[in-house]
């Protein structure tokens, strides 16, 4: 992987260094790449990549991890990613093939997905947290990433935010896990449905909490409410 020059970036950078950095470099045009519900032991996965403009062009207010925005501060930033990204796009990867693929798998495959998805062709590419190999152009892992770099936050944004829209949409139809509450995370109220109703066709029952559910009491699954 190639990295750039430790010279080339100011601690003072901000969000927007590493991009800059990098297209001094000659490495334009970056992307990044970013994940939602990871940890979430029902619905989705859901990948998402972000190519910023160059300059104040792509500069996105408020811009920054995901996890670190409230609700409504997320969706408005959602809508000025989308307008300022030069290209961007979403994987959605349901349960059950979270499940049959493995977590890891499946995060780093949906995360090649998604950046091969773009409109343009990255020069480079930063991920949050995990090598993607076989891009055809070089990269870079980073530790909390959606707190360093632009595009690996803008990608952060869109993954919740349509990750966020979905489950809203589930708790319609099952609504008695609160979906639309706890985002399919795993909290008290939360595990304490799973425990009265078993699991619904949407928990990923790899996951051990889900799957104690489901050996204690047999193949529960409820169907759709509405």
């Amino acid at each position: 992987m190639i990295a750039p020059r430790p010279s080339a970036i100011r601690r003072d950078a901000g969000l927007y260094g590493y991009e800059r950095a990098l297209a001094r470099l000659g490495l334009a045009p970056v992307a990044g790449a970013d994940e939602a519900g990871r940890g979430a032991c029902a619905g989705p996965l859901v990948v998402a990549a972000a190519i910023l403009h160059d300059g104040r062009r792509g500069e996105v207010r408020d811009l920054a991890d995901s996890k670190l925005l409230t609700p409504p501060v997320r969706e408005r930033v959602y809508e000025s990613v989308v307008v300022r990204a030069a290209a961007w796009s979403v994987v959605v990867v349901p349960a059950d093939e979270v499940d049959r693929r493995g977590l890891h798998v499946t995060n780093v495959e949906a995360m090649r997905r998604a950046l091969a998805r773009l409109d343009l062709t990255p020069g480079y590419v930063l991920t949050d947290g995990f090598p993607v190999a076989g891009l055809g152009v070089p990269g870079l892992a980073m530790w909390k990433g959606d707190r360093v770099a632009a595009c690996i936050a803008a990608a952060s944004v869109i993954a919740k935010v349509t990750r966020d829209r979905i489950m809203t949409q589930m708790h319609d139809h099952w609504p008695r896990y609160d979906f639309a509450a706890h985002k399919g995370y795993v909290t008290p109220e939360h595990q304490e449905a799973l425990n009265r109703y078993g699991p619904s066709p949407v928990h990923r029952r790899s996951y051990v909490n889900v799957a104690r559910v489901v050996g204690e009491n047999g193949p529960v699954v409820l169907e759709e409410t509405g």
